[in-house]
């Protein structure tokens, strides 16, 4: 996801907003990733442009601001929350996220299956989530709990959100479960103290 677009403050590509957005290089590389929609299936075209979509949804993530203060230049916050909501449904931004990884790390030499990682965790306040919601008492947080799986070129290979409750090491073994198919070649994992005796990712 967070690697869909760059914002910037200007721009002299005339297919962006003034509030910055994917550039032709980048679209190009966006674009055949995205679902299309095909009318002959009963399916209406698309109100607003897919790039223009596209835009709204980072700059939603990257700036934190709510879905309904939008911009006005970009696309209406309900059409774009639609889309994220499908797009997130179906796979397409985890298919965006993929690709665009592996192409980094092909560009600097590197293979794109990953043999080693670095997971690390985060709780963070929140106030909605139902059962999701718990205390972490190591860092007095009330809220929700995040793991993040990167390489070592610091790009996302897999995440997992629970409760803040939950023990680094049983949110760990959430991880593991998740990478075995994906990443078969991960057999190093570099974690901190709260992560000991979770053991390696099984072959």
């Amino acid at each position: 996801m967070c690697c869909a677009g760059t914002f910037s403050p200007t721009s002299s590509d005339p297919g962006k907003t003034s509030r910055g957005g994917t550039v032709r290089a980048q679209w190009a590389v966006v674009e055949p990733l995205l679902p299309e929609r095909d009318p002959r299936r009963g399916r209406r075209p698309l109100k607003f442009p897919r790039r223009l979509v596209v835009d709204t949804v980072p700059y939603v993530l990257v700036t934190g601001c709510a879905w309904r203060l939008v911009p006005y230049d970009l696309a209406p916050w309900d059409a774009a929350y639609r889309w994220f909501r499908a797009w997130t449904a179906d796979g397409t931004w985890d298919r965006v996220r993929d690709t665009l990884r592996d192409r980094l790390r092909v560009s600097e030499g590197r293979d794109p299956q990953p043999s080693a990682a670095v997971l690390d965790s985060q709780s963070a306040h929140s106030h909605e989530g139902g059962e999701a919601i718990g205390y972490d008492a190591g860092k007095r947080v009330r809220g929700r709990k995040r793991h993040l799986l990167m390489d070592t070129c610091g790009l996302v290979l897999w995440a997992v959100v629970h409760s803040a409750s939950v023990h680094d090491r049983a949110g760990a073994k959430l991880v593991r479960a998740g990478i075995r198919e994906l990443f078969p070649q991960v057999g190093l994992v570099w974690v901190d103290s709260g992560y000991v005796h979770i053991g390696a990712p099984k072959r």
